[in-house]
């Protein structure tokens, strides 16, 4: 029995040495350059164009910053502050803020709507641009005050969509455009 005791205690401490590894290898970074966690990364950087220093947030699986900023001198005037888990934390906020923006932005500039005035009551107009990198297009559709689809058609991404290209469109028929 004391060699079963002295195997289960051997593979016992070979997981647990196992489990330290793996717990080593998802633990955040945190150095005074260079803190990772939280699904970001921020790396102090030299500022190229000064004296100075910049903090680079990058998100996880992003080739790019989503944030670059600049980054206070230390006491000696020289160095850089290192980082702590403040200065991360509103910098995870600061780079998701951008992020957050930038989507609405992109989601504002490929999805436009109003509303045009007809004798059956208001129609609503949705202009949706589909960026293909081929052949990007748009889909121009008319809802009645009920929800109720009227019409759908493609039409090219550069069509000016404005109040006067969707009464047009709907006083055709809402033909193809």
């Amino acid at each position: 029995m004391s060699s079963e005791n002295s195997d289960l205690s051997e593979q016992n401490s070979q997981q647990n040495a196992e489990d330290d590894s793996e717990q080593n290898n998802d633990a955040p970074i945190q150095e005074p350059r260079l803190w990772v966690g939280n699904g970001w990364t921020a790396r102090v950087i030299k500022n190229e164009e000064d004296e100075g220093w910049a903090v680079a947030m990058i998100k996880d699986g992003e080739p790019e910053p989503a944030l670059v900023g600049p980054w206070t001198m230390g006491r000696d005037k020289k160095n850089p502050k290192p980082l702590d888990i403040n200065a991360f934390n509103t910098l995870v906020k600061t780079a998701s803020e951008v992020l957050r923006r930038h989507e609405q932005q992109l989601h504002a500039q490929l999805h436009k709507s109003l509303y045009v005035a007809t004798d059956e009551g208001q129609v609503k107009v949705l202009f949706d641009i589909v960026p293909d990198e081929d052949h990007p297009y748009a889909e121009l559709s008319a809802y009645d005050a009920d929800g109720e689809q009227l019409a759908k058609v493609r039409t090219s991404a550069a069509f000016k969509f404005n109040a006067t290209t969707a009464a047009s469109w709907i006083e055709g028929g809402y033909r193809k455009v």
